[in-house]
């Protein structure tokens, strides 16, 4: 017990000496559990917030009825009317039919209102003597509900954020049906309780809601209150009784609140694994530092401990040392990790709010994200440190005091020759899954992935020795003796050399599989404009939203058009499945775009027709003569005819449907196009009918006219920032990765101080000491980018591969991004180095050399 005690004070004791040590090794745990912590305490600040807001939705509302079939038009009228006939029967108080649907308000500068992701809506205003809360809407004093069509209420964080108030004039749009945009007056600001940053919620009088969101007779839902006595399952029990079975959707407010938290958390639960995905592999490569570090802790502390060894410590008191030592760090980092974390979520949430529609809330700091930032600090730091552990434990007390012993020279060959076949294995699965197409193969390519990452590993140090050493030699050429000596300190222990590029070898193969998935996008979306469109022009919604079938009839009476095809939006079942797909009204698409018709099929689009692209043929066998039987949302069977099978155009994929089928499927108050594609007149210029067309649309707020080049570039826009995130989100294990070569290098620093001394004492310059650290650095943070960037963009080719099924086109390397990564990985050599090699300069010869 005694001897336990002094074996902790040693233990404490060092790490107070080693200040230094301690610092980089606990700044390294703290990346990885800030991470862990930070989204943690994020995600359950959001889920909060939405909590909250649907706390308070749906007020007074004890029974709810919907469609079962999300494609219904609603609720028949003749359904509320009969209800409305027995409230008294069934216990009904007050019973409010529900329309709803998307619009755009445009503010005080006539642009379109950004809402930042959060839903912009349009509903009815209810009075007092008609809501079924009087706290559902309140109108803010100066202000009065709506009475007519040229009217409306707007929520007042939406109204600021506008800079519009009572008595302002501005325009709607409606995101569905074929109205025009409206003129309308803000006779009245509303207090929504709950409502988020960015929501908007527009308010029209209950007549003009109807006539814009409904057919007229179907209403999106129906809300309904209790008389005082009859419970909310009371009256749900009883509104169930009185409708046709499994047509509608009978929920109290508690189900209907319960089932909106439902879908958010399922939403936040994905975002979750995500944000944590990457904080694993935050974690994955600050394991490798912390291995490291311990490595060459245990590897300068070997007379230390041997010295114990001699005084009578057992192997078991050694080993138990460093690991209370991996304790206590591994706690420290956990800590510090958690008080980052939260600080890296206050963060995230000012970022959201202000450039999304995310509610706001305070920070929930709970058990989960505490035990999380403390068991993975100290775990982590635990498994880490227990290798080297181990080995320090059985280091012969006499041989360790040798001065010339040194961790790292047990020979390769074993875990050399395991990692050559586990890296056949992965580069077998790696081709295999890339010679198909698929989930299958996709997963295949995962799998092999993880063997190359694990083939790395085991396999790194012997590569380390010749790609290092070719580096060396070419790269420290210049620099004569100096540069040798970089090279032979870099391939002196090769363990420590792989290990340290490996942090970066991780980050640099996510970024180049994450390069080469987004620049086989953007090349996809290329060829498919550039070789699948005979359109000059290209009208469509901001951010490649839908817009309002007016748009096309406003587009195709434009002087100068010659052709112009709308792509109507329709979302049907055959069968049990929902397909999409589009429909070419106004126009044959062949007009507008090249359709490569296989078996002799003719390119004309039957009106009551489709015609389908190859991929789709082979996925849903539906050829030539088929007949497809779709069902619209009123349960209405449509049957269709295949008139052709078009050769893959990603530009019209999947299949298209003529206008006769889309009038069927679809309600008129959901009529929708993804885009309308214009061909000009022989003879009119591009510019004179650019000009026509936005003179057209302007009204529209929500659609751009866009050229061929323009709309591929909209579309990489978008993808580059998807990628932007991404990059962002592993630019953590970079900079993980900086620190571990930052921590190395200082280690040893002071590892090699005798050294250093000898060379400073017979004539080596101070510039020439800091030359080959930074030369060091270098060979190491190039040999790292090397392999992640061979492995990236191997896996990235193989996945790009697999996903042609979901229209991804030939794999693109990303050769810029490669380039920038090799040349960046030397810049990141150097500056790792600064703090190392002036610590490594300033040894002072007499000093080192005295030490024992």
């Amino acid at each position: 017990m005694a001897s336990s005690s002094v074996m902790r004070r040693v233990s404490l004791r060092n790490l107070r000496a080693h200040k230094l040590r301690l610092f980089l090794t606990v700044f390294s745990i703290v990346l990885g559990t800030s991470f862990v912590a930070g989204s943690i305490v994020f995600t359950s600040t959001i889920s909060k917030a939405f909590n909250d807001i649907f706390d308070s939705a749906a007020p007074g509302v004890s029974v709810e009825i919907t469609p079962e079939n999300n494609q219904s038009p609603g609720v028949p009228q003749s359904v509320i009317d009969d209800l409305d006939s027995r409230k008294q029967e069934l216990g009904i108080d007050r019973i409010v039919p529900n329309y709803s649907g998307l619009v755009t308000i445009a503010n005080s500068d006539g642009k379109a209102l950004q809402t930042g992701g959060a839903p912009s809506i349009g509903t009815a205003y209810l009075p007092a003597d008609v809501a079924l809360s009087p706290d559902s809407s309140k109108i803010l004093p100066g202000g009065r509900g709506p009475t007519n069509a040229g009217e409306v209420a707007l929520n007042s964080s939406a109204a600021d954020k506008a800079n519009l108030k009572v008595g302002s004039k501005t325009k709607v749009v409606l995101g569905q049906g074929s109205a025009e945009p409206r003129d309308v007056t803000v006779v009245g600001l509303i207090d929504l309780p709950g409502s988020t940053s960015g929501f908007v919620n527009v308010q029209f009088d209950q007549a003009t809601a109807r006539a814009l969101f409904s057919d007229g007779s179907h209403a999106a839902q129906v809300d309904m209150s209790a008389v005082a006595g009859v419970s909310p399952e009371q009256l749900q029990e009883r509104v169930t009784g009185a409708l046709p079975p499994d047509i509608y959707k009978v929920r109290t407010g508690d189900q209907v609140r319960q089932d909106q938290k439902d879908d958010v958390n399922q939403f936040l639960t994905i975002f979750t694994a995500i944000l944590l995905a990457f904080a694993g592999i935050g974690l994955i490569v600050g394991t490798f530092i912390i291995y490291n570090t311990f490595s060459m802790i245990v590897a300068q502390r070997n007379r230390e401990l041997a010295l114990l060894r001699a005084v009578g410590a057992s192997q078991k008191q050694v080993s138990r040392s460093v690991l209370f030592e991996a304790f206590i760090v591994g706690l420290i980092g956990g800590a510090v990790g958690l008080g980052i974390g939260i600080a890296l979520a206050a963060g995230l949430k000012a970022l959201t709010r202000s450039a999304s529609g995310l509610p706001d809330a305070p920070l929930q700091i709970g058990v989960p994200a505490i035990a999380a930032a403390i068991f993975v600090g100290v775990v982590v730091t635990m498994i880490s440190a227990w290798v080297p552990a181990a080995r320090a434990s059985r280091v012969p007390p006499v041989e360790a005091m040798r001065a010339g012993m040194a961790e790292g020279s047990a020979p390769l060959t074993m875990r050399t020759i395991i990692g050559a076949v586990v890296g056949v294995a992965a580069l077998a699965a790696i081709v295999i899954g890339a010679m198909g197409v698929g989930l299958g193969p996709a997963i295949a390519v995962g799998a092999g992935a993880a063997g190359a990452i694990a083939a790395v590993v085991l396999a790194g140090p012997a590569l380390s020795r010749p790609i290092v050493g070719g580096l060396g030699t070419v790269i420290g050429a210049p620099f004569g003796k100096i540069g040798r000596l970089a090279r032979t300190n870099a391939v002196r222990n090769p363990r420590r050399t792989a290990a340290t590029a490996f942090a970066l070898t991780l980050g640099l193969m996510l970024v180049a599989v994450i390069g080469t998935l987004g620049t086989s996008f953007k090349g996809t979306v290329d060829d498919a404009v550039d070789t699948g469109l005979k359109a000059e022009f290209i009208v469509a919604g901001a951010n490649q939203l839908p817009i309002p079938g007016a748009v096309a009839t406003a587009v195709q009476q434009v002087d100068g058009v010659a052709s112009s095809v709308s792509f109507g939006i329709i979302q049907a079942k055959v069968g049990d499945d929902t397909v999409a797909g589009y429909a070419a009204v106004g126009g044959q698409p062949a007009d507008v775009a090249i359709l490569d018709m296989q078996g002799g099929a003719p390119d004309q689009l039957p009106a009551d027709g489709m015609i389908v692209s190859e991929r789709t043929s082979k996925d849903k066998g539906w050829n030539r003569g088929d007949v497809v039987t779709f069902t619209g949302p009123t349960g209405e069977e449509v049957p269709v005819t295949v008139s052709g099978v078009y050769a893959d155009n990603e530009a019209l994929q999947p299949w298209l449907a003529g206008p006769d089928v889309y009038a069927k499927l679809v309600p008129p108050a959901a009529q929708v196009s993804a885009m309308v594609m214009v061909t000009p007149e022989p003879g009119v210029s591009a510019d004179t009918l650019r000009q026509n067309l936005e003179n057209a649309t302007d009204s529209y707020l929500t659609v751009q006219v866009q050229d061929r080049d323009q709309f591929k570039s909209s579309i990489s826009t978008q993808i580059d920032q998807m990628l932007a995130t991404l990059y962002a989100m592993l630019g953590l294990a970079l900079l993980i990765a900086v620190l571990g070569i930052v921590n190395t290098l200082a280690l040893s620093v002071v590892e090699r101080k005798r050294e250093i001394g000898m060379l400073r004492a017979v004539g080596m310059l101070r510039s020439q000491v800091r030359r080959s650290i930074y030369l060091e650095s270098v060979l190491i943070a190039i040999f790292g980018a090397i392999l992640g960037v061979i492995l990236g963009s191997v896996i990235g080719w193989a996945l790009v591969r697999t996903l042609a099924k979901w229209g991804l086109g030939t794999p693109v390397l990303p050769w810029s991004l490669i380039a920038v990564t090799l040349v960046a990985s030397a810049v990141v050599g150097v500056l790792a180095a600064l703090w190392p090699a002036v610590r490594a300069a300033r040894t002072r010869p007499l000093e080192a050399i005295a030490e024992a």
